[in-house]
Protein backbone atom coordinates (compact mmCIF):
# COMPACT_ATOMS: atom_id res chain seq x y z
CA UNK A 1 0.00 0.00 0.00
CA UNK A 2 1.36 3.38 -1.03
CA UNK A 3 1.82 6.07 1.57
CA UNK A 4 -0.86 8.67 0.85
CA UNK A 5 0.57 11.21 3.28
CA UNK A 6 2.21 14.29 1.85
CA UNK A 7 5.85 14.95 2.60
CA UNK A 8 4.86 17.74 4.96
CA UNK A 9 2.51 15.43 6.86
CA UNK A 10 5.25 12.81 7.13
CA UNK A 11 7.67 15.39 8.53
CA UNK A 12 5.08 16.63 11.04
CA UNK A 13 4.60 13.05 12.20
CA UNK A 14 8.36 12.57 12.59
CA UNK A 15 8.59 15.83 14.54
CA UNK A 16 5.88 14.54 16.86
CA UNK A 17 7.08 10.97 17.34
CA UNK A 18 10.80 11.59 17.01
CA UNK A 19 13.34 9.39 15.22
CA UNK A 20 16.41 7.29 15.90
CA UNK A 21 19.85 7.68 14.37
CA UNK A 22 22.84 5.37 14.75
CA UNK A 23 26.06 7.40 14.69
CA UNK A 24 28.16 4.63 13.19
CA UNK A 25 25.65 3.74 10.47
CA UNK A 26 25.12 7.35 9.41
CA UNK A 27 28.86 8.02 9.31
CA UNK A 28 29.52 4.85 7.30
CA UNK A 29 26.73 5.64 4.82
CA UNK A 30 27.94 9.23 4.47
CA UNK A 31 31.48 8.06 3.74
CA UNK A 32 30.23 5.56 1.14
CA UNK A 33 28.21 8.32 -0.52
CA UNK A 34 31.22 10.64 -0.39
CA UNK A 35 33.41 8.08 -2.19
CA UNK A 36 30.91 8.03 -5.06
CA UNK A 37 31.04 11.78 -5.67
CA UNK A 38 34.41 12.92 -4.30
CA UNK A 39 36.32 13.20 -7.59
CA UNK A 40 33.63 15.01 -9.59
CA UNK A 41 32.51 17.17 -6.64
CA UNK A 42 36.11 18.08 -5.79
CA UNK A 43 36.81 19.17 -9.36
CA UNK A 44 33.62 21.23 -9.35
CA UNK A 45 34.65 22.92 -6.09
CA UNK A 46 38.10 23.66 -7.50
CA UNK A 47 36.94 25.05 -10.85
CA UNK A 48 34.11 27.03 -9.26
CA UNK A 49 36.46 28.55 -6.65
CA UNK A 50 38.94 29.61 -9.35
CA UNK A 51 36.20 31.22 -11.45
CA UNK A 52 34.68 33.01 -8.44
CA UNK A 53 38.11 34.24 -7.35
CA UNK A 54 38.77 35.68 -10.80
CA UNK A 55 35.37 37.40 -10.83
CA UNK A 56 35.81 38.83 -7.32
CA UNK A 57 39.36 40.07 -7.97
CA UNK A 58 38.32 41.64 -11.27
CA UNK A 59 35.33 43.29 -9.59
CA UNK A 60 37.47 44.58 -6.73
CA UNK A 61 40.07 46.06 -9.07
CA UNK A 62 37.34 47.68 -11.16
CA UNK A 63 35.66 49.14 -8.07
CA UNK A 64 38.76 50.32 -6.19
CA UNK A 65 40.98 51.07 -9.15
CA UNK A 66 44.32 49.40 -9.69
CA UNK A 67 46.16 52.58 -8.68
CA UNK A 68 44.45 52.51 -5.25
CA UNK A 69 44.96 48.80 -4.50
CA UNK A 70 47.93 49.37 -2.19
CA UNK A 71 46.00 51.99 -0.23
CA UNK A 72 43.01 49.63 -0.02
CA UNK A 73 45.24 46.80 1.22
CA UNK A 74 46.71 48.98 3.96
CA UNK A 75 43.21 50.02 5.05
CA UNK A 76 42.13 46.38 5.28
CA UNK A 77 45.18 45.60 7.43
CA UNK A 78 44.24 48.43 9.80
CA UNK A 79 40.67 47.18 10.04
CA UNK A 80 41.84 43.63 10.76
CA UNK A 81 43.58 44.85 13.91
CA UNK A 82 40.37 46.29 15.36
CA UNK A 83 38.44 44.18 17.85
CA UNK A 84 35.12 45.49 16.57
CA UNK A 85 34.71 46.65 12.98
CA UNK A 86 32.91 50.03 12.62
CA UNK A 87 29.26 49.64 11.63
CA UNK A 88 29.61 51.89 8.57
CA UNK A 89 32.03 49.31 7.19
CA UNK A 90 30.66 46.12 8.76
CA UNK A 91 27.09 46.61 7.52
CA UNK A 92 27.79 47.02 3.77
CA UNK A 93 30.54 44.38 3.91
CA UNK A 94 28.30 41.76 5.54
CA UNK A 95 25.40 42.74 3.29
CA UNK A 96 27.58 42.20 0.22
CA UNK A 97 28.84 38.83 1.49
CA UNK A 98 25.29 37.74 2.30
CA UNK A 99 24.02 38.73 -1.14
CA UNK A 100 26.89 36.87 -2.77
CA UNK A 101 26.18 33.77 -0.65
CA UNK A 102 22.51 33.92 -1.58
CA UNK A 103 23.22 34.14 -5.32
CA UNK A 104 25.55 31.12 -5.35
CA UNK A 105 23.48 29.09 -2.85
CA UNK A 106 21.41 27.25 -5.52
CA UNK A 107 24.71 26.16 -7.10
CA UNK A 108 26.00 24.91 -3.74
CA UNK A 109 22.69 23.07 -3.25
CA UNK A 110 23.61 21.21 -6.41
CA UNK A 111 26.05 19.18 -4.29
CA UNK A 112 23.03 17.72 -2.48
CA UNK A 113 21.64 16.72 -5.87
CA UNK A 114 24.99 15.17 -6.73
CA UNK A 115 24.94 13.21 -3.45
CA UNK A 116 21.41 12.06 -4.26
CA UNK A 117 22.44 10.91 -7.74
CA UNK A 118 25.44 9.11 -6.28
CA UNK A 119 23.25 7.32 -3.74
CA UNK A 120 20.79 6.19 -6.43
CA UNK A 121 23.50 5.19 -8.89
CA UNK A 122 22.44 7.86 -11.37
CA UNK A 123 24.86 9.80 -13.56
CA UNK A 124 25.63 13.40 -12.70
CA UNK A 125 27.09 16.11 -14.91
CA UNK A 126 28.00 19.80 -14.79
CA UNK A 127 24.33 20.60 -15.42
CA UNK A 128 23.49 18.79 -12.16
CA UNK A 129 25.01 21.71 -10.26
CA UNK A 130 22.46 24.09 -11.79
CA UNK A 131 19.42 21.90 -11.03
CA UNK A 132 18.03 24.33 -8.46
CA UNK A 133 18.35 27.49 -10.51
CA UNK A 134 14.70 27.12 -11.37
CA UNK A 135 11.36 27.90 -9.76
CA UNK A 136 10.44 27.30 -6.97
CA UNK A 137 13.79 26.07 -5.63
CA UNK A 138 15.76 29.15 -6.68
CA UNK A 139 13.63 31.67 -4.80
CA UNK A 140 13.15 29.50 -1.71
CA UNK A 141 16.85 28.69 -1.38
CA UNK A 142 17.92 32.32 -1.76
CA UNK A 143 15.29 33.57 0.70
CA UNK A 144 16.27 30.95 3.28
CA UNK A 145 19.95 31.92 3.04
CA UNK A 146 19.10 35.61 3.40
CA UNK A 147 16.84 35.00 6.43
CA UNK A 148 19.39 32.77 8.17
CA UNK A 149 22.21 35.15 7.30
CA UNK A 150 20.42 38.28 8.49
CA UNK A 151 19.42 36.59 11.74
CA UNK A 152 22.80 35.04 12.55
CA UNK A 153 24.99 37.91 11.32
CA UNK A 154 22.71 40.56 12.81
CA UNK A 155 22.75 38.96 16.25
CA UNK A 156 26.49 38.34 16.05
CA UNK A 157 27.18 41.99 15.17
CA UNK A 158 24.85 43.23 17.91
CA UNK A 159 26.50 41.06 20.56
CA UNK A 160 29.97 41.91 19.28
CA UNK A 161 29.29 45.65 19.59
CA UNK A 162 27.92 44.99 23.08
CA UNK A 163 31.26 43.47 24.03
CA UNK A 164 30.00 39.90 23.84
CA UNK A 165 31.97 38.70 20.85
CA UNK A 166 32.27 35.10 22.06
CA UNK A 167 28.54 34.88 22.72
CA UNK A 168 27.93 36.26 19.23
CA UNK A 169 30.12 33.57 17.69
CA UNK A 170 28.37 30.81 19.66
CA UNK A 171 24.96 32.22 18.65
CA UNK A 172 26.01 32.27 15.00
CA UNK A 173 27.12 28.64 15.17
CA UNK A 174 23.94 27.62 17.01
CA UNK A 175 21.70 29.16 14.35
CA UNK A 176 23.71 27.44 11.60
CA UNK A 177 23.39 24.11 13.41
CA UNK A 178 19.64 24.39 13.98
CA UNK A 179 18.98 25.32 10.35
CA UNK A 180 21.40 22.98 8.54
CA UNK A 181 18.52 20.82 7.24
CA UNK A 182 16.73 23.79 5.67
CA UNK A 183 18.13 23.41 2.15
CA UNK A 184 17.60 19.61 1.97
CA UNK A 185 14.01 20.16 3.16
CA UNK A 186 13.49 22.67 0.36
CA UNK A 187 15.02 20.63 -2.45
CA UNK A 188 13.91 17.13 -1.44
CA UNK A 189 10.62 17.80 0.37
CA UNK A 190 9.52 20.81 -1.71
CA UNK A 191 8.80 22.87 1.40
CA UNK A 192 8.51 26.63 1.40
CA UNK A 193 11.00 28.76 3.31
CA UNK A 194 8.96 29.14 6.50
CA UNK A 195 8.19 25.41 6.80
CA UNK A 196 11.76 24.38 5.94
CA UNK A 197 13.19 26.64 8.65
CA UNK A 198 10.62 25.53 11.20
CA UNK A 199 10.99 21.80 10.59
CA UNK A 200 14.78 22.01 10.45
CA UNK A 201 14.82 23.44 13.98
CA UNK A 202 12.24 20.93 15.25
CA UNK A 203 14.03 17.94 13.71
CA UNK A 204 17.45 18.97 15.00
CA UNK A 205 16.10 19.49 18.51
CA UNK A 206 14.81 15.89 18.54
CA UNK A 207 18.37 14.50 18.43
CA UNK A 208 20.70 17.46 19.10
CA UNK A 209 23.63 15.56 20.60
CA UNK A 210 24.05 12.90 17.92
CA UNK A 211 23.48 15.46 15.14
CA UNK A 212 26.01 17.80 16.72
CA UNK A 213 28.50 14.95 16.88
CA UNK A 214 27.93 14.06 13.24
CA UNK A 215 28.25 17.66 12.03
CA UNK A 216 31.43 18.18 14.06
CA UNK A 217 32.97 15.01 12.61
CA UNK A 218 31.88 16.07 9.10
CA UNK A 219 33.33 19.53 9.67
CA UNK A 220 36.67 18.14 10.83
CA UNK A 221 36.73 15.71 7.91
CA UNK A 222 35.93 18.52 5.48
CA UNK A 223 38.86 20.71 6.54
CA UNK A 224 41.46 17.96 6.71
CA UNK A 225 42.23 18.57 3.06
CA UNK A 226 43.93 21.83 3.99
CA UNK A 227 46.96 19.73 4.95
CA UNK A 228 47.18 18.39 1.41
CA UNK A 229 48.87 21.49 0.00
CA UNK A 230 45.54 23.29 0.62
CA UNK A 231 44.21 22.00 -2.71
CA UNK A 232 43.04 18.85 -0.97
CA UNK A 233 40.34 20.80 0.84
CA UNK A 234 38.38 21.01 -2.40
CA UNK A 235 38.13 17.22 -2.33
CA UNK A 236 37.24 16.93 1.36
CA UNK A 237 34.57 19.65 1.50
CA UNK A 238 32.02 17.45 -0.35
CA UNK A 239 32.00 15.16 2.71
CA UNK A 240 29.89 17.76 4.54
CA UNK A 241 27.26 17.59 1.80
CA UNK A 242 27.28 13.80 1.83
CA UNK A 243 26.84 13.82 5.61
CA UNK A 244 23.94 16.28 5.55
CA UNK A 245 22.29 14.36 2.72
CA UNK A 246 22.57 11.02 4.56
CA UNK A 247 21.28 12.60 7.77
CA UNK A 248 18.24 13.91 5.89
CA UNK A 249 17.74 10.55 4.17
CA UNK A 250 17.88 8.64 7.46
CA UNK A 251 15.44 11.00 9.18
CA UNK A 252 12.89 11.60 6.43
CA UNK A 253 13.79 9.43 3.47
CA UNK A 254 14.32 10.34 -0.17
CA UNK A 255 11.94 9.35 -2.96
CA UNK A 256 13.45 6.64 -5.13
CA UNK A 257 11.75 8.02 -8.24
CA UNK A 258 13.81 10.74 -9.80
CA UNK A 259 12.37 14.13 -10.66
CA UNK A 260 12.85 13.51 -14.40
CA UNK A 261 11.01 10.18 -14.17
CA UNK A 262 8.12 11.83 -12.32
CA UNK A 263 7.80 14.49 -15.02
CA UNK A 264 7.78 11.81 -17.71
CA UNK A 265 5.10 9.87 -15.81
CA UNK A 266 2.87 12.90 -15.52
CA UNK A 267 3.21 13.64 -19.22
CA UNK A 268 2.36 10.05 -20.10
Amino acid sequence: MHNTKTKKEQIEEICGKGYQLDFGTVFENAFENYKKIVLYAGLMFLVFSILISIILITGLISYVGIEHMEEFGNKMKQLSTLKVMPLDIALPLNAGLLLFSAIISPFMAGFFKMADCGEKGEEFHVSTMFTYYKFPYFLNIILSIIIIGVLSTGLAMFLENAGLGFVGTVTNLLISFLTFLTIPLIVFSNLNVADALKYSVLLVLKQPLILLGLTIVAGIGSILGIFGLCIGIFFTLPFMYSMNYIIYKNIIGVDETSEITQIGTVQD
